[in-house]
């Protein structure tokens, strides 16, 4: 048998929605991107969003919406995907790495509250594999010193901290649905705000600065009157190609109406790996997964002791494995604003993750398991 690490769970229903934008003959930025924002709004409980191409141009949007002066500190996790840590360098911000909780592989709080200076002006808490940052405890950190939070909500669509959603406890709340996350678009992102003022600002900054969109010129073409410059725009602003389109909104409004349907099979999932795994004697679970279905997990994973012995196992046994992620100070780009994160380095020796994924069969988790188990027993 064969296990993907990851597989999209996209059908009918999707490629029916994707025939309607066909049918309307309107693939771009149109009236499907403003509907799945509105949707999106009114999901999460925020007063507006606005969808990108990416959480990674969510990401830049975000910091760039403040216009924080060149060369101040935005504190980001030293364990997470490289798009978090970047988006402080698009912005000319200097990245400061903060370590990993050992446990929850979240940022280390106690770590975060060293590292704020005079220079720092926000920090991006990620929520990894949907685990939850403790965000009251945060923005007690953040507010005495005036930080903007962004949350990078990669990892998590519809989680919930404290019976509030996910996403909604910062400034700002990015979320991805490129195609291995918990719902996707392809490739796609939203930035969930608190401040309805930002939303005019970020929608002329995702369309390269311009103050109307296509869509909002098209309703103008044949409108009646004589005024012919309905054509007419101005760019104010430094703005980017980082549009969603109507291709991807349509996806996305399918799979947002699925979005329960899909985390519950993956909880389900989830509740039988902690079952069917335990008692190993040299590996334990990646986090300490809270069970009761307010964190819809995107990622399970085990510690141990011989990660590359266990991942060179199921790989000969056709089991797909993956490593979520390494310290970002082990990349050169990041090599200047490298600091100790001991934690994370750690870490980074004993992690290994395995499928996970709405849809997953009972057999597969079954024969994966089995492997683990027969590699735990031959240690």
């Amino acid at each position: 048998m064969n296990v993907r690490l990851f597989r999209p769970d996209v059908g009918e229903r999707e490629l029916e929605a994707v025939r309607a934008a066909f049918d309307r003959a309107w693939l771009g930025l149109g009236p499907k991107v403003s509907e799945f924002e509105e949707k999106w709004s009114a999901f999460i409980g925020a007063p507006c969003s606005v969808a990108t191409n990416s959480a990674t141009a969510g990401l830049h949007l975000a910091l760039a919406a403040w216009r924080f002066p060149k060369g101040a500190k935005v504190l980001v996790p030293g364990m997470t995907f490289a798009a978090t840590a970047l988006a402080p360098l698009y912005e000319g911000l200097e990245p400061v790495f903060v370590d990993c909780d050992y446990e929850t592989l979240g940022m280390d709080l106690d770590d975060l509250e060293r590292k704020i200076d005079k220079d720092c002006v926000a920090v991006m808490p990620v929520h990894m594999g949907g685990h939850p940052v403790p965000m009251d405890r945060l923005l007690d950190l953040c507010a005495p010193h005036g930080l903007k939070v962004v949350e990078d909500c990669a990892h998590t669509a519809g989680g919930e901290y404290l019976g509030r959603k996910l996403g909604t406890w910062g400034d700002m709340g990015v979320f991805s649905f490129e195609e291995k996350k918990c719902m996707t678009t392809g490739d796609g992102g939203m930035i969930a705000l608190a401040d309805p003022g930002f939303e005019e600002p970020l929608k002329a900054m995702r369309w390269m600065g311009i103050d109307k969109d296509t869509w909002k010129r098209n309703r103008l073409y044949t409108a009646s009157g004589t005024d012919v410059r309905h054509w007419y725009y101005e760019i104010a602003l430094l703005g980017y190609k980082y549009n969603m389109n109507d291709l991807a909104a349509s996806i996305g409004l399918v799979q947002l109406e699925r979005l329960p349907e899909l985390n519950g099979s993956r909880h389900r999932a989830l509740l039988a790996y902690l079952e069917r795994l335990g008692g190993l004697r040299h590996a334990r679970p990646l986090f300490p997964y809270i069970t009761d279905g307010t964190c819809p997990y995107w990622i399970f994973g085990l510690r141990c002791d011989d990660r590359d012995g266990l991942m060179a196992h199921l790989k000969e046994n056709g089991v797909s494995t993956g490593l979520h992620y390494s310290p970002l100070t082990e990349h050169p780009l990041f090599a200047p604003y490298a600091v100790p994160l001991p934690n994370a380095q750690r870490l980074y020796g004993e992690m290994i993750t395995l499928p996970l994924f709405a849809g997953i069969r009972e057999e597969e988790i079954d024969y994966v398991c089995d492997n683990v188990r027969q590699w735990d027993k031959a240690q």
